[in-house]
């Protein structure tokens, strides 16, 4: 079963333009994150997608593979699907082009299930969350699961709610998704939601229409870049290493 991993990459941010781009030591930050994604042992096919120039010269300078897209899609899952459908593949992974730190352990941990069940249509990824104020942070997004782990509910708020403190486990969802290729190019077909535009999360759209997000529990984090002050942390932990 071949798997096809993407990384959307566009230029305009509004709090961090050129994103991708940024320097993080010696390399962009698109280079680290295509670096990172090339260790993961079960993706067949690496490549960026982005609808701008610069971008794509940058991957190119460094060897990297990248596609052009249209500039007119409202998301990355958009963009996503687009190159999808260019590539015979069965299985499709959306690697988000902000996160320098994610490791290919945790991409190949969402990509075993659907090798596994060839039912499910998506996964994911989540983590233990233990600092209280990233359980109230709207930015850190939190999920919760049934028993066989699929998700329940994605949310900016604290969920579960704490009725017993010392019941409450929360989990961090980290952006991280895998899709069969068929699914995912039904589900860029799908209406939005009102759960999707009341808490701005894509994912709630493939639970408002009754399909399955698969949330595998991982061990490493991984830090996105969304602000000048997680730019510098990131910068210092590579540093470290």
């Amino acid at each position: 079963m071949r798997v096809l991993g993407v990384i959307p990459a566009r230029y305009h941010s509004t709090r961090l333009p050129g994103k991708p781009l940024l320097m993080i030591g010696t390399k962009p930050m698109i280079q680290w994150v295509y670096e990172a994604a090339a260790t993961a042992s079960l993706i067949d096919e690496l490549v960026v997608a982005t609808d701008d120039r610069r971008i794509y010269e940058a991957v190119a300078g460094f060897g990297g593979k990248v596609e052009m897209t249209s500039p007119d899609h409202p998301t990355g899952t958009d963009r996503l699907a687009e190159v999808a459908r260019r590539y015979q593949t069965e299985l499709v992974v959306n690697i988000q082009g902000d996160e320098p730190l994610i490791q290919g352990v945790v991409i190949d941990s969402i990509i075993r299930p659907l090798l596994e069940d060839p039912e499910l249509p998506m996964s994911t990824a989540k983590i233990r969350l233990t600092d209280p104020e990233q359980v109230k942070e709207p930015s850190v997004v939190k999920v919760v699961t049934a028993g066989n782990g699929d998700a329940l509910y994605f949310s900016r708020a604290p969920i579960p709610f704490p009725r017993d403190e010392a019941q409450a486990v929360y989990w961090k969802h980290i952006g991280l998704y895998g899709y069969r290729k068929e699914f995912l190019l039904k589900y860029v077909t799908l209406p939005r939601s009102e759960l999707e535009l009341t808490e701005s999360l894509e994912q709630l759209r493939v639970l408002a229409n009754g399909y399955r997000i698969r949330v595998v529990e991982v061990e490493q984090d991984s830090v996105g870049v969304d602000t000048p002050e997680d730019l510098e942390r990131v910068r210092g932990l590579l540093a470290e290493k």
